[in-house]
């Protein structure tokens, strides 16, 4: 049976509760977030982000992109809409007191966009672009605004893993080709270079591999259609060609990002 008929045919009583939401930012915090280290790390060198940058990033998650832009000596502010659990984790590393001296100063963090009187040299989308349109008039003209997105699905293992939260219920999709671009033109941003990068999931167990995946809120429509015994069941499966021999959880992928200019 394919995984669509399989959640058709289990009744949904008596399957576990999803996990916490605190709970949850904490596994997207601690497990799945710093997946993407190599896709920030290339984006940011090719920007050339540093003491010069004013940076915006959005969905900024638990705050990892922009710690790491931080580092580099960028001011950072960043909005996370949609996890108050995510948004403190972020605080917790960024905020006056909790970091370095540098975060003292001009940092934003917040579930809303900043106030209008702040601008920004460059502006990140790593995971959602849903405040995009609503924060270009705060970059600066010419400024870069950078949008990423899954490569081919052939170049990404773990795609047979995120088939599990089809699109049926209203879960991940593969990409296609020209996703970043028409994002970039409905936002009225001018396409400006792009470049693919290799971002591998890591795990040190199925355990782990299957807590980061659901982290990622993917799977949230397809838990709440079968109940999360049987997504936890079926992402299990999936992984199951990807485990080695010493438990470990390897799955090459490719990760795209766009460079777009403010006009």
């Amino acid at each position: 049976m394919t995984p669509t008929l399989v959640r058709q045919a289990l009744p949904h009583a008596g399957t576990a509760p999803p996990a916490e939401p605190g709970a949850r930012a904490r596994d997207w915090s601690e497990i799945q977030e710093r997946m993407l280290v190599p896709l920030y790390e290339a984006a940011y060198d090719r920007l050339d982000v540093g003491p010069g940058t004013r940076l915006l990033g959005l969905a900024c998650g638990s705050g990892l992109a922009l710690l790491m832009a931080a580092s580099r000596g960028a001011a950072v502010s960043g909005v996370e809409p949609g996890s108050p659990e995510r948004l403190a984790l972020a605080r917790e590393r960024l905020l006056p007191d909790t970091w370095s001296p540098r975060a003292r100063t001009g940092t934003y963090l917040g579930s809303a966009l900043p106030p209008a009187d702040r601008t920004y040299t460059l502006v990140t989308a790593f995971d959602g672009t849903g405040l995009l349109a609503d924060a270009v008039p705060l970059a600066e003209r010419g400024s870069p605004v950078v949008l990423t997105g899954w490569g081919p699905a052939e170049r990404c293992a773990t795609s047979a893993v995120l088939r599990v939260a089809d699109p049926l219920y209203g879960g991940w999709r593969p990409a296609c080709r020209d996703d970043l671009e028409e994002v970039a033109h409905r936002a009225g941003l001018k396409p400006d270079g792009s470049g693919r990068v290799a971002c591998p999931f890591g795990y040190a167990d199925t355990d782990s591999a299957v807590r980061g995946l659901l982290s990622t809120e993917l799977f949230d429509a397809a838990v709440e259609a079968s109940g999360q015994d049987q997504v936890d069941k079926e992402i299990r499966e999936a992984l199951h060609p990807y485990v080695r021999l010493d438990g470990t959880v390897w799955m090459p992928n490719v990760f795209r990002y766009l460079i777009a200019r403010v006009p």
